[in-house]
């Protein structure tokens, strides 16, 4: 499945340690090589198409994403902070999906 991504996600992706950088690419990969059948605890579906990548370590990393014709595009990156994803983050990424 080919992915592509937003110019703030790959800003956001730049921004990681390198650590972090290699846990991102490798759900990317993941994402890349299974795509819709990717389940928890690598992808969890939100709402109305929106989903995320769950990036688990010393940092949560949340990427939003959607599938749009044979590709999944990653519309918002951010690093989760409490036990819920902010609403604000999920508003982020549903204005990019409906930018497309």
């Amino acid at each position: 499945m080919q992915i592509d991504l937003l110019n703030s996600v790959e800003i956001f992706i730049e921004s990681l340690d390198e650590k972090e950088i290699a846990k991102v690419i490798r759900t990317i990969e993941l994402l890349e090589e299974f795509g819709n059948d990717l389940r928890m605890p690598h992808s969890k579906h939100m709402d109305d198409g929106l989903l995320e990548l769950r990036i688990r370590g010393k940092r949560e990393i949340r990427i939003f994403y959607c599938f749009n014709k044979n590709k999944a595009i990653l519309l918002h990156a951010c690093i989760k902070k409490t036990q819920k994803t902010p609403e604000k983050e999920i508003d982020r990424a549903r204005t990019a999906k409906d930018n497309l």
